[in-house]
């Protein structure tokens, strides 16, 4: 298999419950990251709508934006350069103007403003060393070409060139929102028209995304060979990194979200090694994977996962 050594931090969740974490908490689970063999944390968003991770001029005058009572991306830098860990910083998700209103231009104009305060206020901590663009996508949608292109030169320009991540995903059978009832779809995209799609992509953010993380639990288990081969080709095509996001939750159960089942999680970063993938992190460690979690299972994910881990490293 092709080991996680990253994972996202799901602060301001869209559908996971908050385990309501401080200082100490979040120490031990960086701790057990370390003891993993993560060496790279993502913040999946610094905000959505209203809700917010860092005490953010910006984000409360412009849009109403409520005042956080811990300032996280501070915590999650200290702790990051505590466990040697390298951090990247997640942009901010209005959830409405590039989503539901189509308007492009106003989500890129927020985000322009938030990453100037946010490399201003920690550009200077030593594990600041990436940024994640979070307006997730699977197809060519509206103008989300230009909204990366922007996002992601402006993010590099501003310092000295850290490297910018995506994480999109495949619309596969199991590509529903969290709020649908089924668990599958019968309209799913090819695979040549996938290749299409992201071949355009690709072209237009070539020199301001360097990494693509593709979510790889949107299709079955038995399709990923394929989607891996095809997503490491293109990458290699246009000078990316291409790296999988290993989901760590379970897309074929009627509750939404528990920890998965090992097997299924075995297999996919199996069919990552296979297909030569960069690295593999996660979404995501703290709720399904940890020994701190509130979920039982995700204690017996970490325990054989690191036991798959030994015998791989014996």
């Amino acid at each position: 298999m092709l080991p996680i050594s990253g994972t996202f931090l799901d602060e301001i969740s869209h559908d996971i419950p908050h385990q309501n974490w401080g200082r100490k908490e979040w120490d031990q689970d960086f701790a057990s990251m370390k003891k993993m063999g993560i060496d790279t944390v993502i913040l999946i968003r610094c905000g959505h709508k209203r809700w917010i991770t860092y005490p953010s001029e910006v984000l409360m005058e412009r849009e109403g934006a409520y005042l956080p009572p811990i300032d996280l991306v501070a915590l999650f830098l200290e702790l990051a350069e505590k466990h040697e860990l390298q951090f990247y910083f997640g942009l901010y998700d209005s959830g409405k103007y590039w989503w539901e209103e189509g308007d492009f231009e106003k989500e890129v104009d927020i985000n322009l403003r938030v990453i100037d305060e946010v490399w201003a206020k920690y550009g200077a901590y030593p594990a600041f060393q990436g940024w994640y663009l979070c307006q997730e996508v699977s197809r060519k949608t509206g103008a989300i070409i230009d909204l990366y292109a922007q996002l992601g030169r402006h993010c590099k320009d501003l310092s000295g060139n850290l490297p910018t991540l995506i994480s999109p995903y495949i619309d596969g059978n199991k590509a529903l929102l969290s709020s649908q009832s089924s668990l599958t779809k019968a309209e799913t995209i090819s695979i040549e028209q996938h290749e299409k799609d992201w071949k355009e992509i690709f072209s237009g953010i070539q020199s301001a995304v360097d990494i693509v993380a593709f979510q790889d639990g949107h299709v079955d288990y038995h399709e990923l060979a394929q989607y891996f081969s095809i997503n490491k080709q293109l990458a290699d095509t246009f000078g990316m990194q291409c790296w999988t996001n290993a989901e760590s939750f379970d897309r074929d159960m009627p509750i939404k979200f528990l920890p998965i089942k090992f097997e299924k999680l075995l297999l996919k970063l199996e069919a990552a090694r296979k297909a030569g993938l960069d690295k593999a992190i996660t979404f995501e460690f703290s709720h399904f994977m940890s020994p701190q979690s509130a979920y039982p299972q995700a204690q017996h994910l970490f325990n054989r996962y690191m036991e798959q881990l030994q015998k791989i490293n014996e």
